[in-house]
């Protein structure tokens, strides 16, 4: 049985105007002095990690759900702490833009300084854990969001599928790029629980459309469709 939602979240249901509103925390990946990615711009994960997830927040709110934004300050810096902030509610759903390993990276140079760049991967990813103990309601969402990424026109990142990657992910639906790992707030979470990797910001030009209001809003219309995943 899942944990009763603390007496917060009761409240924010009788302000929203429904009891029938999904609770769901949106954790904004990384933080300031560990911004994660290095954008093929010299931008931080952090800060695409903020501006997309503020906009799912707003999406997800417009229609009556009831959103806890996790990491907003910037100033998050124990992992653990975040799922555990989530506890009770119907879904977790952490931010991130992704990257490449560091065997795949050049140089060029951008507005005078040099920055790293690769373009052999692109699109997003979405990863659940084995050892979150609501791994197949995490893994419905998890197919959820990948489908309503793919309807939406955004290319499921295959380039975790590739062995030499190295990276350890267990492959899971390559169709829809979801995938099995050990990140450690789906792992932790006490609640279903999913990380999206919207996109590759060490790609050149994923890096600037990624960026667009336009592309983040769909990015958020896509992550709001498949909330039907979410059990009344």
């Amino acid at each position: 049985m899942r944990p009763n939602k603390p007496a917060v979240w009761a409240m924010l249901a009788l302000c929203a105007g429904s009891t029938r509103a999904a609770t769901i925390a949106v954790d904004v990946g990384h933080y300031l002095a560990a911004p994660g990615a290095t954008s093929a711009y010299g931008e931080t994960e952090f800060g695409y990690n903020l501006a997309l997830a503020k906009v799912v927040a707003q999406r997800l709110r417009a229609d009556g759900h009831i959103v806890l934004l996790i990491g907003a300050s910037g100033d998050m810096d124990n992992l653990k702490a975040r799922p555990a902030m989530a506890d009770g509610v119907d879904l977790f759903i952490s931010i991130h833009h992704d990257s490449v390993q560091e065997r795949y990276l050049s140089t060029w140079t951008v507005a005078g300084k040099t920055q790293r760049y690769s373009d052999i991967s692109h699109g997003y990813s979405v990863f659940v854990s084995k050892d979150n103990p609501y791994y197949a309601e995490s893994l419905g969402c998890a197919e959820a969001v990948g489908k309503a990424m793919k309807r939406a026109g955004f290319a499921p990142n295959l380039h975790h599928v590739i062995n030499e990657a190295g990276e350890g992910y267990v492959v899971l639906d390559p169709d829809l790029a979801v995938y099995q790992s050990s990140l450690i707030v789906v792992k932790y979470a006490t609640v279903p629980a999913l990380l999206l990797e919207a996109g590759v910001i060490i790609n050149r030009d994923e890096a600037l459309t990624i960026k667009q209001p336009a592309t983040r809003l769909r990015i958020a219309d896509a992550v709001a469709s498949a909330m039907r995943c979410l059990k009344p």
